[in-house]
């Protein structure tokens, strides 16, 4: 926990409780449905957590505005951001329905109020959101086309999908064809993990492609 604590120092006494709990009921469920690998377990607050929220350093959501969280597996990175953005909508997807059963029971248990979550597949959504957040589900020229027409129209500057990858993603971007803006988590947070870890941003609009 102190460790989230350190990279964001404006957390309230509310948002500290959140993440607190949120690690005890992700470690809960992680013994019944291994949402995670378990050797993670010991390091839930810097791997998932904390490599959740690296979106926040590259972008702030705006109050009233609304986020698809694609193939969310145990929650991830939709439960750490919707704490961090408590003004924020978040919905939470994934094509499991016993991890999306563990979602909604966390949300509940954490009071947030602000998430829903869905068993479905991303091309089946039919809402339209202002922004994409998901972990690695697959390739970018294999998932953008899921998510490409989920954007409302007219979005804010920044909307579009916001995306966690690892290792040299050169190769990557040049098949999918998008341009991608991408961050290196290492110019935020200095522990060994995220050495190679990125958050690659792709505008929502093709004006901004």
């Amino acid at each position: 926990m102190d460790i989230i604590a350190h990279y964001f120092p404006h957390l309230t006494d509310r948002q500290r409780e959140q993440f607190s709990g949120l690690i005890t009921e992700f470690r809960s469920w992680n013994e019944r449905l291994n949402l995670v690998a378990r050797t993670d377990v010991d390091n839930l607050a810097e791997r998932h957590v904390l490599h959740s929220l690296g979106i926040a350093k590259v972008v702030e959501f705006p109050a009233g505005s609304s986020v698809l969280d694609v193939g969310t597996g145990g929650g991830l990175p939709g439960l750490p951001l919707a704490i961090l953005f408590p003004e924020v909508k978040f919905h939470l997807i994934d094509s499991i329905g016993k991890k999306i059963r563990a979602v909604q029971e966390m949300a509940h248990a954490l009071g947030l109020a602000n998430v829903t979550a869905e068993q479905i597949r991303a091309e089946q959504v039919r809402p339209k959101f202002d922004f994409v957040v998901s972990r690695a589900v697959a390739r970018l020229a294999t998932f953008h086309p899921w998510i490409e027409h989920r954007y409302k129209p007219h979005g804010l500057p920044s909307s579009g999908l916001y995306y966690l990858k690892g290792g040299d993603l050169t190769e990557e971007i040049e098949e999918s064809g998008l341009a991608a803006q991408v961050f290196d988590l290492p110019d935020y947070f200095r522990e060994e993990f995220f050495e190679t870890k990125k958050v690659v941003f792709v505008p929502s609009s093709p004006a901004g492609r």
